[in-house]
């Protein structure tokens, strides 16, 4: 008998895609393989589809969500990483997976920790044993935002949990895998399934409702970047680093246009021809109980930017 390879049967991918696979039709499937995981969220299934669009056979793992395009798969349960990753055998693996929303973080501090940390960490060790090349996400919030812009190799200083443990994570990623990459990016949008997907689609709820004024930040500088830039940066690093095996480090990768939820929610509100007159600019921390005081996280992206499209 045969044993099925993760992913392999993507008849219902492709069909979303307006390529129609027959069941009985037999699929090329790339060599080059690629393992996601958080490949339900919002940056995950960018970073699917780049991969699976750009010859690479790609894979994808969730948990509550995967089902059935994706691999369901507990990145806490140690056994069933391993026996994907040796299942699968990729040659990357990108590391979407993290509980992102500071407020849970705060809340479930251990179990923030687990996925952020442990997690990471032991993904980092799985890689090494099947000489896969990590790329672990992480955020522009291991910095504190107030002597930008930042290099790869400025110090960190996370101001609340969520940065912390990410912080935590790209270290349990580092000392674990010493080829591995850790690629820090700031707020994401894109094509979301739900509006609190994004830190910056779900300004949308108070840019519809008119008819109630609405206090917004104008004082932390963020850069928006949509996920299928990032995706793009995680495939082109993927590729250059099976070219070239000291591709491997800490990475900045983020959006040049400038702006503070204020001006975001003016830009939506313009985008869908809605009026904006009810959203307030306000420049005082203390409007946002348990707010963190990071004001500007811009990157320095020179690595990329050098080798990158």
């Amino acid at each position: 008998s045969t044993s099925r390879v993760p992913g392999s049967n993507e008849a219902d991918f492709h069909t979303n895609l307006g390529l129609q696979v027959s069941q009985h039709e037999d699929v090329d499937i790339p060599n080059r393989r690629v393992l996601i995981t958080g490949a339900t969220g919002l940056l995950g299934r960018a970073v699917y589809k780049e991969f699976n669009e750009n010859s690479w056979h790609a894979v994808g793992c969730g948990y509550r969500r995967a089902r059935p395009k994706f691999e369901q798969v507990n990145l806490l349960d140690s056994d069933a990483v391993h026996v994907i990753i040796q299942d699968f055998q990729p040659h990357v693996i990108v590391h979407c997976a993290a509980e992102r929303r500071p407020d849970v973080v705060e809340s479930q501090p251990d179990a923030a920790s687990q996925i952020n940390v442990s997690a990471a960490g032991n993904l980092a060790k799985e890689a090494v044993g099947v000489g896969a090349f990590l790329i672990y996400i992480s955020t522009d919030y291991v910095f504190d935002g107030t002597n930008p812009p930042y290099k790869e190799n400025d110090i960190p200083n996370p101001l609340n949990l969520y940065g912390k443990t990410k912080l935590e994570g790209e270290k349990a990623v580092l000392e674990n895998n010493e080829g591995a990459a850790v690629l820090r990016i700031p707020i994401l949008y894109g094509e979301v399934e739900r509006l609190d997907e994004s830190a910056v689609t779900i300004i949308f709820d108070k840019v519809q409702y008119s008819n109630k004024s609405a206090n917004m930040d104008h004082w932390q500088q963020r850069f928006p970047t949509n996920v299928k830039d990032v995706a793009s940066v995680c495939r082109q690093l993927a590729e250059k680093r099976m070219l070239d095996p000291s591709v491997k480090g800490t990475f900045h990768w983020s959006g040049n246009e400038q702006m503070t939820k204020y001006e975001m929610a003016c830009a939506i509100a313009d985008a869908f021809n809605l009026p904006s007159s009810h959203l307030r600019p306000s420049f005082n921390v203390e409007d946002y109980p348990g707010a963190f005081e990071v004001v500007d996280l811009i990157f320095k992206c020179a690595s990329l930017n050098t080798n990158f499209n």
